[in-house]
């Protein structure tokens, strides 16, 4: 049995769990009547949290933003994990960013107790991040899809694919993937009656069409996992086959997987292949094996590299 202080705490973290809750689900959650419930939603609007009734068979309530942002209810957990999730923001892959986390992490260590602001300050010491330096994502677009992936509401964006195609899309936004430099949405494409992955760097004026969808079963249990292969396994612009001239087993102890397959020839060469959309990238893939080789394809690789031994061998030159 709750007390009425903690009912209504209790009932505050309920409504931003999730984005509404029928009146009859709240009232069995806190074990309570329908109308002590009423009471308790009147009680958090004077406390000025905007929280709408919703009409329908069942009735509900919902808690939307305001004009200000009311106190949020965080334990302990939350608490440090928001304020290390700020200062990892710093240094994260979404335009203008930076700023506004270490302006929010200012606010929020000013009133975290000691005992918490202690365990942010050792995670803190402890931890070394790499800058992202790939393409930014704009931060309104990142929330408007986290938001229709929350609320199973269908999207619409403008989206331009590898090979700069342009199109318009209209998915079930499933779940959003960050793998290291870049964000990535999973859904399921309307139009096309199949799941795809888009990057969001990619993407362009996103809005939620209001349409609500049921959740369809992912492709996969490991969301993260299903994205990365796809990725690795879809064709890239460019497909460089070359001859090395060391051996298999040389190749494979100081080049990553990741970077294409290498199989054997002879106990002295092997066959070389890596794709790539940058050309350029593909080239210095190539030179950071450090052995000799021959470029059978593409051609184009062939006088990047070229240009790339002429820089080399400018800077060389230099006393």
């Amino acid at each position: 049995m709750h007390g009425p202080s903690s009912r209504l705490l209790t009932l505050l973290t309920l409504l931003q769990s999730r984005r509404a809750w029928p009146g009859g689900e709240l009232a069995g959650r806190l074990g309570v009547s329908g109308r002590t419930i009423r009471r308790d939603i009147d009680r958090l609007r004077e406390f000025g949290y905007p929280v709408d009734a919703l009409t329908g068979p069942a009735g509900g309530y919902r808690l939307h933003a305001g004009t200000a942002m009311p106190p949020l209810l965080l334990d302990d957990d939350e608490a440090v994990a928001i304020a290390v999730g700020l200062r990892t923001a710093a240094g994260a892959s979404v335009t203008g960013i930076e700023e506004a986390s270490v302006r929010a992490l200012v606010k929020l260590e000013q009133v975290l107790p000691s005992r918490l602001r202690r365990r942010v300050s050792a995670l803190k010491s402890a931890t070394v991040t790499l800058a992202a330096t790939g393409p930014m994502v704009d931060p309104e677009a990142l929330s408007v899809i986290a938001a229709a992936c929350r609320d199973c509401e269908r999207v619409r964006f403008a989206y331009r694919g590898r090979d700069g195609a342009e199109s318009r899309r209209e998915v079930e936004s499933h779940a959003l993937v960050n793998l290291g430099r870049r964000w990535y949405l999973l859904a399921w494409d309307c139009a096309r009656e199949d799941w795809r992955t888009f990057r969001l760097d990619r993407l362009a004026n996103p809005a939620s069409t209001g349409v609500r969808f049921a959740p369809r079963d992912p492709p996969s249990k490991d969301v993260a996992a299903y994205v990365a292969k796809r990725l690795s396994s879809a064709p890239n612009r460019y497909e460089a086959r070359v001859t090395i001239h060391a051996s298999a087993e040389a190749i494979r102890e100081h080049a990553p997987s990741a970077w294409g397959t290498i199989e054997p020839i002879d106990n002295r060469s092997c066959e070389y292949r890596s794709g790539d959309d940058d050309l350029g990238w593909l080239a210095l893939r190539v030179a950071m094996l450090g052995v000799d080789f021959d470029v059978h394809e593409p051609p184009e690789l062939v006088e990047h590299l070229r240009v790339l031994g002429r820089r080399l061998g400018r800077a060389a030159s230099v006393e």
